[in-house]
């Protein structure tokens, strides 16, 4: 399968918005699209990018993405890279389009001077996890912990 890892570009907003989305639906989790794109252009193409994201394209369509942002680890003293997203339409999953992101993302990371990358998943997403498991992700157990404010 032929596809394409490029940089998030405005005009991809919308079928971001509708991504992530899908991604929501996938984790069980609530999401509303309203007034995203408003805030999504600010956090990924203001004067100060708070938000990273690549997307993927395949078949003329961005069928998929990740998004990212640099943090610091105070018991490491040092940055890293926290993935947020990712997300791949289902039917592009298993042509290696996933991984290929993971080493892009890592790539990225060490370029920008980060000791690690950063992730979580749902202890139900049981493909999610034996895929990071298979790539050499390593899991350590937490509870997440949510305060609206």
């Amino acid at each position: 399968m032929e596809y394409r890892i490029r940089l998030c570009e405005e005009k991809d907003l919308p079928v971001l918005i509708e991504l992530c989305a899908k991604h929501a639906a996938h984790e069980k989790a609530v999401y509303d699209a309203k007034d995203k794109e408003r805030l999504l252009k600010v956090a990924l193409f203001g004067d100060n990018p708070q938000l990273h994201c690549l997307v993927v394209e395949a078949d003329e369509n961005v069928v998929g993405y990740a998004s990212f942002t640099f943090d610091y680890s105070t018991w490491s003293a040092a940055s890293f890279l926290h993935l947020d997203c990712l997300y791949l339409d289902e039917c592009y999953r298993g042509y290696g389009i996933g991984e290929a992101m993971i080493l892009r993302i890592k790539e990225i990371a060490k370029a920008n001077g980060c000791i690690n990358v950063q992730w979580q998943t749902p202890v139900f997403n049981e493909k999610a996890i034996k895929f990071y498991k298979r790539i050499g992700g390593q899991s350590k157990d937490k509870v997440r912990f949510t305060m609206t404010v």
